[in-house]
């Protein structure tokens, strides 16, 4: 009578690399499709908000990067033609929302001015954040 165990069968094991090279593969892509998905944008760094955003379907987006450059709808100008800009997208919609993307190294009296040309024009402001 032979009481000791047999260890006979088949050894179970389980590959992985080729899923690994497809992890891989697929991580790959979707970093490069995720930045080439918006190429035009204007790249700032926006300061942080744990609330949400409300956000009109008529907008007009307005930036300020750290170099003090305006934008509007990724057109630069001059700050002092920002109300006839902005003026002129006002007589195309009633209801209008402009969108302000601003660096978080620029003044704070810059942002101000922006919003003191939107509150003469009754346009609604939003002022864009990262959440975080």
């Amino acid at each position: 009578m032979n009481l000791r165990k047999r260890h006979r069968g088949a050894s179970a094991e389980v590959h992985t690399s080729a899923m690994n090279d497809i992890m891989f593969f697929l991580l790959l892509f979707f970093l490069i499709a995720s930045t080439v998905t918006n190429p035009n944008v204007v790249k700032l760094l926006l300061p942080k908000s744990s609330s949400g955003k409300s956000i009109s379907k008529k907008t007009v987006n307005v930036s300020i990067d750290k170099n003090l450059q305006y934008t509007v709808d990724k057109k630069s100008v001059a700050v002092t033609d920002l109300p006839t800009v902005l003026g002129g997208y006002k007589k195309l919609t009633t209801e209008l929302t402009i969108v302000l993307s601003v660096d978080k190294t620029v003044a704070i009296q810059d942002v101000v001015s922006v919003m003191d040309v939107a509150q003469k024009l009754n346009i609604k402001l939003v002022l864009a954040t990262v959440a975080k």
